[in-house]
């Protein structure tokens, strides 16, 4: 990555800390913006104040920076909430945050990213593509930015290419408002295949192999970086004889 530019929105915190510390180590120039500067220092970037739901704000932050190779849309995030328990105007930010965002920073970006054949990542969320109760604007938005990212990848090619990255579970300084303490994280940990929660670096490094040129015949995908997932609740469930021969050979037991 050296000798490039990428942007990272969202990038002073949790993953998108992760993401950015992971590109300054590939050799980048990093641009990270948020709407507060980062808490802790990140070495090697340079700090940009900026709401990404402000059309105007982003277009001339790109415009303001001479070279764009990669942008990484990745600022996001939800409260826990009920759909009941709310009007459609707060449903109705999560989905502007989570979505109509990384389409403007993607429209502003574009041009520059065209001159140079750069690459968008996609920051998705398993949530795209399973029930989140607590969370269902969040994950209808998550689910359209992949088919977003999809379309762009088409329409863009050859000379953008378009990702995402399906992030699973990740071990963030928030983790507690999710999880709860450490035996409710290391509880949490145990329902992943992998045993563990990923870590931001764990995000960084699939984000810098799909802007890399490793990845130069890659569009339009989307990489799961969960784990391997969520055990399925019915193997924990079952009664099975799981000593012999089951009713799960081929064609006998009702599976798919």
């Amino acid at each position: 990555m050296r000798g490039r530019t990428a942007v990272v929105t969202g990038g002073t915190r949790g993953v998108g800390a992760g993401i950015a510390r992971a590109l300054v180590a590939a050799g980048a120039r990093v641009v990270v913006c948020a709407r507060r500067p980062p808490e802790a220092a990140l070495p090697g970037t340079d700090f940009v104040p900026l709401d990404v739901r402000d059309p105007d704000a982003v277009r001339d932050v790109f415009t303001a920076l001479p070279r764009v190779d990669v942008l990484v849309n990745n600022a996001g995030g939800t409260p826990y909430r009920l759909l009941a328990d709310a009007g459609p105007e707060r449903h109705s930010r999560v989905v502007e945050l989570n979505l109509l965002a990384p389409l403007t920073v993607s429209l502003a970006a574009y041009e520059r990213l065209r001159r140079v054949r750069g690459a968008i990542v996609m920051i998705g969320s398993v949530s795209g593509g399973r029930p989140s109760p607590g969370s269902a604007a969040y994950g209808a938005a998550k689910a359209g930015l992949e088919s977003l990212a999809r379309s762009m990848a088409v329409e863009w090619a050859p000379e953008v290419r378009v990702n995402t990255l399906v992030v699973g579970m990740v071990r963030t300084e928030q983790s507690s408002l999710h999880y709860g303490d450490e035996d409710g994280i290391a509880a949490v940990s145990r329902t992943v295949p992998l045993g563990r929660l990923a870590e931001p670096s764990d995000i960084g490094e699939a984000a810098v192999f799909l802007a890399s040129d490793a990845a130069a015949y890659i569009t339009g995908a989307s990489l799961l970086v969960h784990g391997g997932g969520e055990r399925p609740a019915f193997l924990d469930a079952a009664t099975v004889n799981k000593g012999g021969k089951g009713a799960c050979e081929t064609g006998t037991g009702g599976m798919p």
